[in-house]
């Protein structure tokens, strides 16, 4: 997968579906730049940083994680610079950084609801050698909202209640209208058996209907209009009893 282009200062690489590797965004400012989410695994940040090397921008200041799930942050520990999570997306990292990797552990961990069968499949597809794995808690914490000035261009980062999980953090531009969201509108894997949660579905769809964008990132799929997005999540909301 090759860097996408959404405007002079926003691009993202692709996500890759075969072991669940998420949609990487970046943001140009005129003295920093930043990451939304740091991938899979190391493999996974070579490659994003190899694609912003061959595009010629700056590797990014700052790293920005949308929620704790795996895919979104297992290449926290080889980004550069400073990487920044939401305070219960942090909390869940510590705990995370305790799991052992063995078969057994895996297996217990699926057993007991921990994890989802989903990703003990992909991680041990990413990971040959499941000792590479290493799980790190970021830098800078915050809670709430957070506003980073990166020369030209603002990013607002913003903790939110959300259908996927519970530390879910959007990352929103206002100056070019562009919306990161990783996973936050997916139906919820580990707590609600895969399925949407009414209230969540609705509330989020309100608070994002607020919000003045263009374009909507998401973590596994091509970007999508606000009037797309808003579309797809009011027919999936029609379908919960």
């Amino acid at each position: 997968m090759e860097l996408k282009k959404i405007s002079n200062r926003i691009y993202y690489l692709p996500a890759e579906e075969e072991t669940d590797r998420p949609v990487i965004g970046y943001i140009k400012g005129d003295k920093y730049s930043l990451a939304i989410d740091a991938g899979n695994s190391s493999k996974h940040v070579e490659k994003f940083y190899c694609e912003l090397n061959n595009a010629g921008l700056k590797l990014p200041d700052y790293t920005v994680i949308t929620h704790w799930h795996w895919d979104h942050t297992f290449g926290m520990h080889s980004v550069v610079g400073k990487t920044i999570a939401g305070h219960l997306t942090n909390n869940k990292l510590k705990e995370v950084a305790t799991w052992q990797w063995s078969d057994d552990d895996m297996k217990s961990r699926l057993e007991t609801g921990k994890d989802i069968e989903m990703c003990d499949k992909c991680i041990k597809l990413e990971y040959s050698n499941r000792q590479d794995i290493k799980v790190a808690s970021a830098d800078i914490e915050f809670s709430g909202s957070l506003k980073i000035d990166l020369g030209g261009i603002y990013c607002e980062i913003t903790e939110i209640e959300a259908p996927h999980s519970e530390d879910s953090v959007l990352i929103y531009v206002p100056e070019e209208k562009v919306m990161f969201i990783g996973d936050a509108d997916c139906e919820d894997h580990y707590d609600n058996n895969g399925q949407y949660d009414k209230d969540k579905l609705g509330c989020f769809i309100e608070l994002i209907k607020e919000i003045d964008f263009n374009t909507y990132v998401l973590g596994h799929d091509k970007p999508e209009t606000k009037e797309e997005a808003i579309s797809y999540l009011m027919e999936e909301l029609k379908t919960l009893s």
